[in-house]
């Protein structure tokens, strides 16, 4: 596919030609294990589905297209895709962390991986300098997320790489708040590219999945070869629900922020909220970072409420059209408690030092109408006074 032809056009033709054996316009689903071979020891591309499939050749290669990347690894969850990309170093290494990060991959480097031998250090994803000073001779790799969960703090992408690069230290970043469409980190010199494509990229919360992006041919056989050895594999009906989602990307991704905006700014001037955060307000700590190295400022809408915990309860257990409920970046609105839900696995000391307190609450802002979501805030705000 011409990566000169717009965002939109890939995401609906990348890995998308017309099938060659029935000309079906949309990609099949290859509902199969395996494949006839025409001879003992065959080659042939298509073997067992474990191992490659159709349908999700042409999710892999939509994927890559639109994060400027020369190849994609799908898996069946982004907690599979994380854990697969940390599985490649071994005993002895030591990654740099990023301190502000989602709750899974918090677990996962915090209580799994020490197991195995490998050390994690936490740094502030804020300053540059903190990662400098914390780089070890055993670090292989950099770990960051921009925007984060919840809090949607950013970090520099460009300037994160420029340091590891010199070192010959892999920087890895996931994507997930941002989608391509509003971010792309290999462009900005990242290495690797990681998606819980549950979120924004299928965007209908109805399957779950995850995707690796990378421009090293290496690293990404190695990705598959593990994918194949550990089996976390997305199905072909999973793989297809995803590409589907995928096709309407751009313009879904436009309307989140547009209606992140009215919520945003609807939510600044009421008087139950302390504070909002959302990329897209100019008062926000990392606006002119994320007018640098973004396409747009997403559809996440984190405030603190003046009235504490109970004022964050009652909030959550007021709205209507807001869904009380794990995850994001679908067509409908949700709404959660990132103390007792996304962010759990934390510490109370360390959600505090991460700015998440009792008073948070976490707002996906889907397709709805805004003036219907900003009446469900206040009449959820109303019914609680």
């Amino acid at each position: 596919m011409d990566p000169n032809l717009h965002f939109e056009t890939r995401a609906i033709c990348a890995g998308q030609a017309p099938d060659p054996t029935t000309g079906s316009t949309i990609t099949p689903i290859h509902q199969t294990a395996t494949f006839t071979q025409e001879i003992v020891g065959s080659d042939q591309r298509y073997q067992y589905s474990r191992g490659a499939n159709p349908t999700r050749t042409a999710l892999e290669e939509a994927l890559a297209s639109l994060e400027s990347a020369s190849f994609g690894i799908a898996f069946s969850s982004g907690m599979a895709a994380i854990a697969s990309v940390v599985q490649l170093l071994k005993t002895g290494d030591n990654i740099l962390v990023a301190d502000d990060l989602y709750g899974g991959s918090y677990r996962l480097f915090s209580e799994v991986l020490p197991r195995h031998g490998i050390s994690i250090t936490y740094f502030d994803g804020s300053k540059v300098s903190d990662l400098k000073k914390r780089i070890k001779k055993s670090t292989k790799l950099v770990w960051l997320e921009s925007p984060t969960n919840p809090m949607v703090r950013l970090q520099d992408i460009s300037a994160c790489s420029e340091v590891t690069k010199k070192r010959n230290i892999l920087t890895v970043i996931d994507n997930t708040f941002a989608s391509p469409y509003f971010q792309r980190p290999l462009e900005l010199g990242a290495d690797v590219v990681v998606h819980s494509t549950t979120k924004y990229i299928s965007g209908h919360s109805d399957v779950i999945g995850g995707a690796v992006l990378t421009n090293d041919e290496e690293y990404a056989n190695a990705l598959r070869t593990l994918r194949t050895t550990t089996g976390g594999v997305p199905g072909p009906w999973d793989t297809w629900l995803t590409l589907r989602g995928l096709k309407t990307l751009a313009v879904r991704m436009r309307a989140h922020e547009e209606n992140a905006f009215a919520i945003a700014e609807f939510l600044e001037n009421r008087p139950e909220i302390e504070k909002v955060y959302f990329p897209g307000l100019p008062n926000f700590d990392g606006h002119e970072l994320a007018k640098r190295q973004m396409h747009g400022f997403g559809g996440i809408v984190t405030v603190d409420l003046k009235g504490g915990e109970r004022a964050a309860r009652d909030l959550c257990e007021n709205t209507s059209l807001f869904s009380l409920a794990e995850s994001l970046g679908g067509v409908e609105s949700l709404i959660g408690y990132p103390w007792l839900m996304s962010h759990a696995a934390f510490s109370e000391s360390l959600k505090i030092k991460k700015g998440i307190s009792k008073s948070t609450v976490r707002l996906s802002i889907g397709l709805e109408h805004a003036a219907d979501l900003c009446d469900d805030l206040a009449q959820a705000f109303n019914s609680c006074t």
